[in-house]
């Protein structure tokens, strides 16, 4: 099996020498890749830690708001006149459904909705979590914001990745004000957007994740951990390009990369450096894939850029549940359906918690089906596909 290849490869480290008479930076002006084909293959254990998450961002959004208003509590006709959250259950009568469906959570009485007492406490751990590590939160908003060109974003592109980066709602108000030497909000002229600029560079942060691994070791060539869906099969064709491929030069993706060209295979190793950070500096190391394809000018990026996760099944896994695209980082997990210690973050426990307070609402059966990712289409869809990727440009 490709995995076991890969392991045994890894033991024996491919990617420290070249063949024989080779220069090791031969392959670097190499502008093609080999053509062969990778098969999208289903792997259950991520699935279903994507799937555990289905209806929580927005149970956890009703929440926010619920928890915004005085007394933890708001009127039926002030949260239906609430226009996000008619939004994103489709209709006011699908908003009252989906709070009564879930009852656990929520209390719907005379007075209006408000949270049960489960969801109160946690709610509080949540605040808690939040505010212990809010010194690592404001770090990686910084990483963030420094793997772009122009070291800013617009407001809308951090709050798609709000959810991920583990931001509050209110961050824009409770976080951002208190760093006034690390953050700045501008409107550039002639631009309708909002952008969040950094104002510090930081070389101690401008150390990625990968090169961290090295643990001070040589970070000419790292290669990325690589893993595979038990059973998947890889031909020796590919084998072979793999091989070669982790034994480029690795580019930070905090360096300046204008001088790769992006026609070669090292200028393809830096983008995939790229978004192996951007997924680490994510609390449960996954977001949508929608959530990047704007980015591509302001990550430096060549056209289709995120065909990458589909060109490196063995380092991302695209998974097709809850009606999207989900770019997972397989090392995080180590082949199963939860994050391993080193790379758990405090907050995604909490939210483990409010998930498994969400299924308590349910009917046994149904239940069951939310735990191992088979679901229906009520409120958020589910699509699952085995299409086949070119693996040449």
């Amino acid at each position: 099996m490709a995995w076991r290849w890969l392991r045994s490869a890894t033991r024996r480290g491919w990617w420290n020498a070249a063949p024989s008479g080779t220069p090791l930076f031969a392959a670097e002006q190499r502008a093609t890749l080999v053509n062969v084909k990778v098969k999208w293959v289903k792997d259950r254990a991520l699935d279903a830690a994507v799937s555990r998450e289905r209806h929580l961002r927005t149970a956890h959004h009703l929440l926010d708001l619920v928890f915004s208003r005085p007394g933890h509590r708001v009127s039926r006709s002030d949260l239906l006149a609430e226009k996000s959250a008619r939004r994103i259950c489709g209709s006011a009568h699908s908003l009252l459904e989906f709070l009564r469906r879930y009852h656990t959570m929520f209390t719907l009485s005379r007075g209006g909705v408000s949270p049960t007492d489960m969801a109160f406490v946690l709610r509080q751990r949540e605040v808690d979590c939040l505010f212990a590590t809010e010194g690592d939160l404001v770090a990686r908003l910084r990483r963030l914001l420094m793997l772009t060109l122009p070291r800013s974003l617009p407001l809308h592109t951090v709050d798609l990745l709000r959810w991920d980066l583990g931001l509050p709602s209110d961050y824009q108000d409770s976080i951002l004000p208190r760093y006034p030497d690390h953050f700045a909000l501008e409107q550039p002229e002639g631009d309708e957007r909002v952008w969040l600029r950094l104002l510090s560079w930081d070389d101690l942060l401008a150390v990625s994740e990968l090169e961290k691994s090295a643990d001070g070791g040589d970070t000419t060539c790292i290669p990325f951990p690589v893993s595979f869906t038990r059973g998947y099969g890889l031909r020796s064709k590919c084998m072979s390009w793999l091989r070669e491929w982790q034994a480029l030069p690795y580019t930070s993706p905090y360096a300046d990369a204008s001088g790769l060209d992006r026609r070669t295979d090292v200028s393809e190793k830096r983008n995939v450096g790229v978004f192996h950070e951007l997924l680490h500096l994510t609390v449960a190391k996954r977001t949508e894939r929608q959530n990047v394809s704007n980015m591509r000018k302001l990550l430096g990026m060549p056209q289709k850029f995120t065909k990458v996760f589909e060109r490196h099944p063995g380092i991302f896994y695209l998974s097709r549940v809850c009606g999207t695209q989900m770019v997972v980082l397989r090392e995080a997990y180590g082949g199963g359906s939860q994050l391993l210690e080193k790379h758990a973050h405090p907050l995604v426990a909490i939210r483990e918690e409010y998930s498994t307070l969400l299924r308590a609402a349910l009917p046994p059966r149904t239940r069951g089906r939310e735990r191992h990712g088979s679901f229906s289409r009520q409120h958020e869809g589910c699509v699952v596909g085995g299409d086949e990727f070119e693996l040449s440009k």
